[in-house]
């Protein structure tokens, strides 16, 4: 039986407000913590390789990217995400190589091909591995943590090919700056444990515990509740088969729908043809090749680095939704006033990668015919270099000249404020995705499948990303050529607003709860056309539930 004067002092400190008690009774449990082996197998699994610009060159790349997204699911759920990382650092190292050593156009094709294998495999399997091995707490945060690494890959592809550009055989150098870090991820994987639900799911729940001992800090009542929760959830998702993924059962239609619709719509935003195509952009408004060629290289990649930080570090207390939201409305202004620049300054973009025959500005080391020239006496391959962005645009201004001259139509010179307008439009731009799109994507993605069948879910949600990303790459210039660039500004504009639309009504809010949770509560019936404008709350603590169900006469 309670004291009764314990009773009463804890009732008059509770009517009184006095602060410490209150926080005592309204404290959740500390969660189970994040230990440093979830700190080295994220890092691992982020560990990106130093990317090159898209270029004339990019489609055997993106191709390869498809493929292996159509292949890749079933190696994810069969064997292993830690697994699927390990081959992906060995298709990147094994591609490289190919293309290095062999000067054919066939060689360098096939090596192309096999790199973007790797790369949409590594993309997949980092991303649901992290989700997998991190609390709750700081899923988001680890999960983001991918795409800091990737952006500052892209940094540093830009940052190589610079440094490069004037050396002999200085392609080979630039490309072969991707291995280094493939074989350190590939050092520190072997060393690292399989996820803990990869675990259970083949029947190793005593492995799974110990693993979850050494990521939680040794807190066994953390652990073996983790432990019961991925077990129960298991039990329940473990029946789904690839096909159910198309049917109504658990809502698997549904939330596969979201995710295709999701990176369909950042596709569709035209974020990948705006970065290829900045630098002959900023040129048309009035930027020196030199300063074009430098701001969209090194400037874009340090906003893309600089916007993602405050998304890794902020998702976790602010959510995935909210981001997504603000990034949506500021590409949306950001290409409207895009779209009205370049109408006002008559821009318009030429194709550069029609030519039948491969201009010299390309030097690629090999002809046409795919046989070896000397490569000693041939320029560096051009992948998105400054010698390569000056070429271009030097290629380009001769066919706007030209055409300007065929058609009657006298150059705009370019103001000052529409000059500089452009620059923040693009900065704006790119800045908004890097705090949204770019990072949360990841997030949702590796939250919204249940166990069984989330590899080969995401692996059917990438492939229509690069899919889409393909076609809107081969598109842009036909589309810009056909229609005017300003029209397609407005386009992606309209696309970004569509995806507003779409983020508000149909993606949810999973900050604070575990996988488990979020697979159990979007496989309701009716969740999604019940539950459109609701977002999913964080889990309460036992505390939480117990005061809010109390009553005054109980007090």
């Amino acid at each position: 039986m309670m004291d009764p004067k314990s009773e009463t002092k804890k009732m008059t400190s509770l009517l009184l407000g006095d602060p410490s008690s209150e926080a005592q009774e309204q404290t959740p449990p500390k969660g189970p913590g994040c230990s440093w082996l979830v700190v080295v197998a994220a890092l691992a699994g982020s560990l990106e390789r130093p990317l090159m610009p898209g270029d004339c060159w990019s489609a055997p790349h993106l191709l390869g990217a498809l493929l292996m997204s159509l292949a890749g699911g079933p190696l994810l759920d069969r064997y292993g995400r830690r697994f699927s990382l390990l081959l992906s650092a060995a298709l990147v190292v094994g591609g490289t190589v190919m293309l290095i050593a062999v000067n054919t156009l066939v060689f360098f094709t096939l090596g192309r091909v096999i790199v973007g294998m790797g790369t949409a495999l590594s993309g997949t399997g980092a991303c649901l591995y992290i989700a997998e091995i991190s609390p709750m707490e700081r899923r988001g945060l680890l999960v983001t943590l991918y795409e800091l690494m990737l952006v500052v890959g892209v940094m540093l592809g830009f940052g190589c090919s610079y440094v490069f550009s004037t050396v002999p055989h200085g392609w080979a150098y630039t490309f072969g700056l991707v291995i280094p870090p493939a074989l350190l991820q590939i050092s520190i994987l072997v060393f690292l444990p399989a996820s803990p639900r990869f675990l259970v799911t083949r029947g190793k729940v005593e492995q799974a515990r110990k693993v979850l001992a050494r990521m939680r800090g040794g807190v066994q009542e953390h652990v073996e509740k983790e432990l019961r929760d991925i077990q129960a959830g298991l039990k329940e998702e473990s029946e789904h088969s690839f096909w159910e993924l198309f049917s109504s059962k658990a809502n698997l239609r549904s939330r596969l729908l979201t995710g295709v619709a999701l990176v369909f719509l950042q596709q569709a935003t035209g974020q990948p043809n705006i970065l290829s195509y900045a630098s002959p952009l900023l040129r048309s408004m009035g930027f020196n090749s030199d300063a074009a060629a430098t701001l969209a290289s090194t400037g874009f990649g340090v906003v893309k680095v600089v916007g993602t930080i405050p998304a890794v570090l902020l998702v976790d207390r602010v959510g995935t939704k909210n981001f997504l939201c603000v990034g949506a409305v500021g590409m949306g202004v950001s290409l409207l006033a895009l779209g009205t620049l370049t109408l006002q300054s008559h821009t318009h973009l030429t194709s550069l990668c029609k030519s039948h025959t491969i201009p010299n500005h390309t030097h690629t080391p090999w002809d046409l015919n795919g046989s070896s020239i000397d490569s000693g006496n041939s320029d560096i391959l051009a992948t998105g270099l400054p010698s390569q962005w000056d070429s271009e645009e030097a290629q380009w201004t001769k066919r706007v000249d030209d055409g300007n001259r065929e058609s009657g139509r006298t150059p705009v010179e370019v103001s000052s404020f529409m000059k500089w307008a452009s620059l923040i439009s693009l900065l704006v731009f790119v800045a908004a995705f890097s705090i949204s799109l770019g990072p949360m994507v990841y997030v949702v993605l590796s939250e919204i499948f249940p166990m069984g069948v989330r590899g080969r879910a995401v692996s059917v949600v990438s492939a229509v990303n690069w899919a889409t990303n393909l076609l809107i790459s081969m598109t842009f210039l036909t589309f810009t050529e056909k229609f005017g660039l300003p029209n397609v500004m407005y386009l992606y504009a309209v696309m970004s607003f569509v995806l507003l639309v779409f983020i508000i009504f149909c993606i949810h809010e999973t900050k604070g709860r575990t996988l488990e949770e979020i697979s159990k509560e979007l496989a309701k019936k009716k969740y999604f056309e019940g539950r459109l404008c609701r977002q999913v709350q964080p889990r309460k603590s036992l505390i939480y539930s117990s005061t809010s169900t109390e009553t005054p006469a109980n007090v």
